[in-house]
């Protein structure tokens, strides 16, 4: 069977990497779900910054399903993210920047693992799509952190030498 324009060929398609970008597509629509899920929070705390912020994210996690979409679509698989992470809450924010940090660390691990499966079967256009994933999602984690640590630094000035 000869696949239409733009897709490849089923037989030429690694079981793993289908494998990769579905748990990958599963986990960036998690990620969507869980910070929409903060942002609901943080507005209900009368945090309209922080709301603003975690949609934010929630757009820039849509984002990374879109790329992997396609590229699913490009093999010709049909998109199925049926293994979403159940959202993690909390009743401040400093549990909510936790719940998303351990979110992004886990997909930093994920894209990890797959870059270097395809480097190993020579792979160059999904090692860049998952290597491009990895950095998106660790400049996430040093933006967590960097809040994370700004909000348990204690407050400075006359009383706080």
């Amino acid at each position: 069977m000869i696949a239409p324009p733009g897709i490849q060929n089923p037989g030429t398609v690694n079981l793993r990497v289908l494998g990769y970008l579905g748990r990958a597509l599963s986990h960036e629509l998690s990620a969507v779900q869980q910070y929409l899920t903060h942002a609901g929070l943080a507005e209900l705390w009368g945090m309209e910054e922080i709301a603003s912020y975690f949609r934010q994210e929630a757009n820039e996690e849509q984002e990374h399903a879109q790329r992997l979409i396609a590229r699913l679509i490009e093999f010709g698989a049909i998109p199925n993210a049926s293994q979403l992470i159940p959202v993690r809450a909390g009743l401040s924010l400093i549990e909510l920047l936790q719940a998303n940090r351990l979110l992004e660390q886990r997909a930093i691990e994920l894209y990890r693992e797959a870059a270097h499966y395809c480097a190993l079967i020579d792979a160059p256009d999904d090692q860049a799509l998952f290597a491009a994933l990895h950095d998106e999602e660790l400049d996430h984690v040093r933006q967590l952190d960097a809040w994370l640590q700004q909000l348990r630094l204690p407050p400075t000035g006359i009383m706080g030498r």
